[in-house]
């Protein structure tokens, strides 16, 4: 880790690098050798899995609900190897392994067909088999 950071109650397995001013808040779950750059923000209970890449200010949006009730929290869950662009918004959702999130890329929907996804709203531009 490389200070300033803000770590928060929050795992990170062997080899985890997180670059300066990056906030993990409570419950979160970094995988082995995921690399976090700069200026991201990643909000409570959020799981990234192992050899994956968060890009300079990309946000996790925290705490959505599932089917619009109050009680049901949902969280975003991305898999191994997955890439991530800087600048790129995350809303609770879940993210295959093998995945390429384009930067800036707004992602509303779950990414369960690993490929590259990009824009606002993020889409699938190309399966990667």
């Amino acid at each position: 880790m490389i200070e300033p950071s803000s770590l928060i109650a929050c795992t990170l397995a062997d080899g985890v690098f997180v670059g300066p001013f990056v906030a993990i808040a409570h419950g979160v779950c970094v995988g082995a050798h995921t690399r976090i750059q700069s200026h991201s923000l990643i909000r409570e209970y959020v799981e990234i899995g192992s050899n994956c890449f968060i890009g300079h200010g990309v946000v996790f949006v925290g705490n959505g609900f599932a089917s619009g009730e109050l009680s049901q929290k949902r969280h975003a869950v991305v898999g191994n190897n997955v890439s991530i662009g800087s600048n790129a918004t995350i809303l609770p959702v879940r993210i295959c392994d093998g995945c390429v999130i384009g930067a800036g890329a707004v992602l509303t929907k779950d990414a369960l067909t690993r490929g590259i996804y990009a824009g606002n709203p993020a889409r699938l531009l190309r399966s990667l088999g």
